[in-house]
């Protein structure tokens, strides 16, 4: 099949962040009709102007927005929520109305619309710690924070919701995304500390043993895609990981030195109590679909190093707008 023959309208909540941003320029050169609902706090320009492109202004926790933005689509991938702990913790009540409780909105949405796929990301933060390196999709959630929390929660909304027949659902469970994106993100652990050796020719970790699973995010554009292509029969109730090199933040620093070839950067390790380690294995959809990243970390480095040189990343460091809690205090959202 092709997707915009399966698909002629595919609905993203959160088109404006940033998996979305390199995300729905891939559906749109898909062929795909593609309308967002995103509040767009970052501005509209993260996404193309594109005659297939239908940017709405909203909030999810506006069910009207919601219908609107859905109205017609054959997918809908419900991606918009308030990103990692301390962008949350910043504002608890405001992040549980977006994170879960508008969950409710976007299922009743498909139960009106009954579209033939339906997407949830959720976030490999639910496993929180846990003693198995090597954790799988069956493992016992232990989420640590209100954001894991209330990712699980959704999963378990989404399994009881008892959607229509002919929507064939999904739960995705991305590792921390990487790599540079029209929305950029400077706060996730591989782009931070790139963009530390970039501009002070340091980077500073707290702890460095831990374990954590990262995917590029062209790989995470191209899992959205293989699950819409997948058969239904394949896909249907399932949960997905979807996280690899489960390096130490240690090893992540060196790779980023490493790639970015300067040996004069520093590496400046302090004590920290944080101490979440887990390795997730995303085995199953390669297993069940053959989805597999094909991005090592490097290529999210160079890709970051590339758009610094070319004075696409403005005050990397200061920003709001590459900094989710930054740019939270400064809007004042509610």
């Amino acid at each position: 099949m092709t997707l915009a023959k399966e698909y002629p309208k595919i609905m993203i909540t959160g088109g404006g962040g940033y998996v979305a941003s390199a995300l729905v320029p891939k559906l749109l050169s898909l062929g795909c009709k593609v309308a967002v609902l995103d509040l767009f706090l970052y501005g509209e320009d993260v996404l193309p102007s594109h005659p297939n492109l239908e940017k709405i202004k909203g909030d999810i926790r506006d069910i009207e927005s919601v219908r609107k933005a859905a109205k017609g689509a054959q997918a809908i991938i419900h991606l918009a929520c308030i990103s990692n702990d301390p962008s949350f913790e910043l504002n608890p009540e405001l992040g549980k109305s977006i994170n879960l409780d508008a969950f409710h909105n976007i299922i009743e949405t498909v139960k009106e619309e009954k579209p033939k796929r339906f997407i949830y990301a959720s976030s490999s933060s639910i496993y929180g710690i846990q003693d198995n390196p090597n954790v799988r999709e069956d493992a016992p959630a232990k989420p640590l924070t209100d954001y894991s929390k209330f990712k699980l929660e959704c999963e378990y909304i989404l399994r009881k919701a008892n959607l229509p027949a002919e929507t064939i659902w999904t739960i995705i469970r991305p590792a921390t995304v990487c790599g540079y994106a029209n929305r950029l993100r400077l706060d996730l652990v591989v782009n931070v500390l790139t963009i530390h050796a970039l501009v002070n020719k340091k980077i500073r970790l707290f702890g460095g043993s831990q374990l954590r699973p990262n995917i590029v995010i062209d790989d995470m554009v191209n899992a959205y895609i293989a699950l819409l292509e997948a058969p239904g029969k394949l896909v249907h109730r399932e949960a997905f990981n979807a996280g690899y090199h489960n390096f130490s933040l240690e090893q992540i620093a060196q790779l980023v030195r490493d790639t970015l070839g300067d040996r004069k950067i520093e590496i400046i390790t302090e004590k920290s109590n944080d101490l979440r380690s887990y390795h997730i294995n995303s085995d199953k959809i390669r297993e069940r679909i053959g989805f597999e990243a094909k991005n090592g970390l490097e290529v999210a480095i160079k890709g970051l190093k590339e758009a610094y040189e070319k004075n696409l990343i403005e005050s990397g460091l200061e920003n709001p707008k590459y900094h989710n809690i930054k740019l939270m205090q400064q809007v004042k959202l509610q």
